[in-house]
């Protein structure tokens, strides 16, 4: 992905030799002093952060963590022993080579688009649809495929959705059939969301059908 930016943080002289070698000639070069103001760049412009770990900064590690930012971390090996990465996540042992670091970017840069693409806000959840799960701050709840898609509708109308419509779209049923299996799944859907997040409000309805 040409045209994205690199927020470096951690080493001026770095992130000098970065913005001067044809490699990356396709990125913006961004460097940072400031660790939270380059979080929070990173955060709101979908940058690619490149963090050069030191045992000083060490412990900026778990914000980078929580924001889901695409990042690599480069240091002594010795520096992310234990260090649990996320999906969006790389890491290279210094001295890390151009040609690598230029592949890791690209990858990685792929990897959280496609992982961005799968994301859907539904008021304060959001559902992944690849991974099949509804989050929430930091919890989240494994579901099933026909409770994703479920769920995708609701993101798609701001208004009640008629069981009719849930059962053609959702489960390809004709509006003439006679079943329960919406308010069956509502039910036990409710439920797992009452049991993990403590929402007992999550579905709603009315005379015109279900909403969220």
């Amino acid at each position: 992905m040409s045209n994205s930016t690199i927020s470096i943080f951690g080493n001026k002289i770095f992130s000098e030799i970065i913005n001067e070698s044809k490699l990356f000639s396709n990125y913006k070069i961004s460097h940072y002093e400031d660790f939270d103001l380059c979080i929070k760049d990173a955060k709101i412009h979908n940058h690619l952060v490149i963090f050069l770990v030191t045992q000083e900064n060490k412990n900026f590690f778990n914000k980078i963590k929580s924001n889901n930012i695409p990042t690599i971390l480069i240091a002594k090996s010795s520096y992310l022993k234990g260090l649990m990465l996320d999906e969006v996540m790389e890491k290279l042992d210094m001295p890390v080579k151009m040609q690598e670091l230029k592949k890791t970017i690209t990858v990685l840069l792929a990897k959280y688009e496609f992982k961005k693409n799968s994301l859907i806000k539904l008021n304060d959840y959001t559902i992944d649809k690849n991974e099949r799960k509804i989050k929430k701050d930091q919890l989240e709840l494994q579901l099933s495929e026909k409770e994703i898609n479920f769920l995708i509708l609701f993101s798609k109308n701001n208004k009640p959705i008629s069981k009719n419509s849930v059962l053609e779209k959702v489960w390809k049923y004709s509006s003439e059939t006679e079943t329960h299996t919406v308010e069956t799944h509502i039910h036990r859907l409710r439920k797992k969301i009452l049991e993990k997040f403590g929402d007992d409000n999550f579905i709603k309805n009315n005379n015109e059908g279900y909403y969220i």
